[in-house]
């Protein structure tokens, strides 16, 4: 079954398309240029991030502002812009706690929410990002004629049909792809927005600069960066991890900015993933376990009444759709009341479900 996109608000109008599915702890990904939420299920680029996130996740997505399906034409670029779009979208999940992932630029924007918004992210995972852009560090006229011209190639050369032009980003992103890979990436760039908005999009991420914000990060951080990165340099991934109090930082062999399915630093970054939320886990202000290894029971885990009763229905062997006509509630509300418990719960991955139904007994008095 195929999610279902929506649409959230963004402060100046823009309207960004998102999506969710999987089931445990929310986690979402902070939208970046390249996306496209209709074609990226069949990509063999995106595909096994969207199936291994969302069996460990409720894994929620959105494409960004000039992209996708999100409006195309819109005015304003620039962190505000781009921090009030991660606002809209996690404000539309309903959920009151999420945690984060930035990939590439989106790291910064990731960055910056966390840093305003402590309450709402438990945890922060970053993937090839950086707090500074080209255009606010030291360059030398080597590299900004470079990024110039750059520039002028996205600008001309996004929307055409032959994707050679596109291929030199394609080469930059992901250097150690198969034909395959390179050809169906090629195809995204043309699909996800225009030359125009490329180049717009481009010269924005170079002015993005978080330097200051990163100190107000108070969620657990992992950082990764691949060692041999051909888009954003290793150093740049050193430097973030070392602005923002007690990140971890996790170097991966690699070139690729994208990380491949098949390559070795795709289930490392797993591993160090799984690891990270079991040293963290989600609600790390709940009591601790009890002897048994679970939670103390009864309202000490904070579950409301409503949770109690979708989870009996759980335990019962219904379905997510079963619960919601029971309930004469929505299946996204059933969703959210699941996401909240395995949160609660410290659950993740998919013997959740299982797992919280089997709690039932120390979560509440069982029915009379």
């Amino acid at each position: 079954m195929l999610p279902e996109i929506r649409f959230a608000t963004s402060r100046d109008g823009v309207r960004i398309a998102w999506s969710q599915h999987g089931d445990g702890p929310p986690l979402v990904r902070v939208g970046t240029w390249l996306t496209h939420l209709q074609h990226d299920r069949e990509s063999v680029v995106w595909r096994h991030w969207l199936t291994e996130l969302g069996d460990r996740f409720t894994f929620v997505r959105y494409d960004d502002r000039g992209c996708g399906l999100s409006d195309r034409e819109v005015a304003g670029l620039g962190l505000e812009a781009w921090i009030a779009d991660l606002e809209a979208v996690v404000d539309a999940t309903g959920f009151s706690q999420v945690a984060l992932f930035g990939m590439s630029q989106g790291a910064a924007i990731a960055v910056a929410y966390a840093a305003r918004h402590p309450d709402r992210v438990s945890h922060l995972i970053c993937l090839g990002g950086y707090a500074r852009g080209g255009a606010v560090r030291a360059r030398t006229r080597e590299e900004r004629e470079e990024d110039e011209a750059l520039n002028t190639l996205a600008r001309l050369g996004w929307g055409r049909a032959d994707p050679k032009f596109r291929r030199i980003f394609t080469g930059a992103l992901i250097p150690g792809g198969t034909d395959a890979q390179m050809r169906w990436f090629d195809e995204l760039q043309r699909q996800s927005t225009s030359g125009a908005m490329a180049s717009r999009l481009m010269r924005a991420r170079g002015r993005i600069d978080v330097s200051r914000l990163v100190g107000g990060v108070a969620a657990p951080t992992l950082i990764f960066h691949a060692r041999d990165d051909a888009t954003v340099e290793f150093e740049r991934g050193r430097e973030l991890a070392a602005l923002i109090p007690d990140a971890q930082f996790v170097p991966l062999e690699g070139r690729n900015h994208l990380l491949l399915a098949d390559e070795p630093a795709w289930p490392r970054f797993l591993e160090a993933l799984d690891a990270f939320f079991r040293q963290a886990p989600v609600g790390a202000s709940r009591p601790a376990p009890s002897a048994a290894g679970l939670p103390t029971p009864g309202v000490a885990l904070g579950v409301s009444e409503r949770e109690v009763e979708v989870l009996r229905l759980v335990a019962a062997g219904r379905s997510n759709a079963e619960i919601a006509e029971a309930l004469s509630i929505s299946v996204r509300t059933v969703e959210r009341h699941l996401t909240n418990l395995y949160a609660k719960m410290g659950l993740l991955g998919r013997s959740a479900r299982a797992a919280a139904a089997a709690r039932l007994p120390q979560v509440a008095p069982a029915p009379d």
